[in-house]
């Protein structure tokens, strides 16, 4: 889900206020056994890899593992050697904790989402309208996680370019 909130924002946090990137590698990288040496991180620092055919993606560096960009144990990049780039990331704790919430919103309320029902009536049996906007609890399941949590994400949203 982090990867997501990221991508939605357009931003990734990989330079300071000045524009300045923290720490960017360019070159040809090796990852056997699914494992990757990045001594520039420090452990449970966000990376990104970047023109990799099967790795492209948000992680979190451990010494002598990575998780995913949702913290998932044990998910392990597939073994390559690509030519790309590896970001330094710095994702406020804040937008990481924000980004656990819309995970838990999205598993709730993900299906009701994405449901290509509207309404549907059938003569005589049952008939059935899909509410809209129609909040339970303060959340409106028939938004998407973006627009139910704009408001909360605006602060980090960069424009487009």
């Amino acid at each position: 889900m982090l990867q997501q909130v990221l991508e939605y924002l357009n931003n990734y946090f990989a330079e300071d206020d000045a524009g300045n990137p923290y720490h960017v590698e360019r070159g040809t990288f090796a990852i056997p056994g699914g494992l990757v040496s990045l001594p520039f991180l420090q452990d449970g620092q966000r990376f990104e890899i970047t023109g990799s055919a099967l790795n492209d993606g948000v992680y979190t560096y451990h010494p002598g593992t990575v998780t995913d960009d949702d913290d998932i144990a044990g998910a392990a990049l597939m073994p390559e050697t690509f030519t790309g780039t590896i970001t330094a990331l710095d994702i406020p704790p804040a937008l990481r904790k924000l980004s656990d919430e819309i995970r838990v919103w999205v598993d709730k309320y993900g299906d009701v989402v994405n449901s290509p029902y509207q309404s549907e009536d059938v003569i005589g049996v049952y008939s059935y309208v899909k509410a809209q906007n129609s909040k339970v609890g303060g959340q409106d399941p028939t938004m998407g996680w973006q627009t139910q949590f704009s408001k909360r994400l605006k602060r980090w949203k960069k424009g487009w370019l």
